[in-house]
């Protein structure tokens, strides 16, 4: 990964990266912080999107604004829901009105999409992750799920 990161970061088509505690896993990282600030010495400008692991809204906070203190470009990575399917609605509010840059992953549906965009700060940095290559994965066509939820994204520039 950071063979990667420093191959692509200096790329004029690449516009970020995004990674999660499972991919730096299979990459050798034994400490996530550790690990994710040498990512950060390579990648100094664009954004960088690195995910929390806690399940717990109030772990998934108190990662949030640890992972949020580690660069200027750092994008904080929140899954739309935690392993026991719960919105993770609160979580995405207060980090957005924190100020807080996110990247919401694992979305699947247009009602999550809704969902997400009912609970962000208009004026924050919020980047909406649909799945479409798993959904494509296990037959289903993202697109018109992506369509929608371009759609309802338009609406929030008025």
């Amino acid at each position: 990964m950071l063979k990667i990161i420093k191959k692509f970061n200096t790329n004029p088509l690449v516009s970020g990266f995004t990674t999660n505690p499972s991919l730096m896993r299979l990459a050798g990282a034994r400490d996530y912080k550790n690990y994710s600030l040498k990512l950060l010495s390579i990648c100094k400008i664009k954004p960088i999107s690195l995910e929390v692991f806690a399940d717990t809204f109030d772990q998934m906070l108190e990662q949030a604004n640890m992972i949020n203190s580690w660069g200027k470009n750092v994008y904080v990575k929140i899954p739309v829901v935690n392993s026991k399917g719960n919105f993770s609605g609160k979580v995405i509010n207060r980090l957005s009105n924190q100020g807080i840059k996110l990247n919401i992953t694992a979305v699947y549906t247009v009602s999550q999409v809704s969902k997400i965009i009912k609970n962000v700060n208009r004026n924050s940095k919020t980047i909406i992750s649909i799945f479409s290559g798993r959904m494509s994965d296990v037959g289903k066509d993202p697109i018109p799920i992506i369509k929608e939820s371009v759609r309802l994204t338009k609406k929030l520039e008025n």
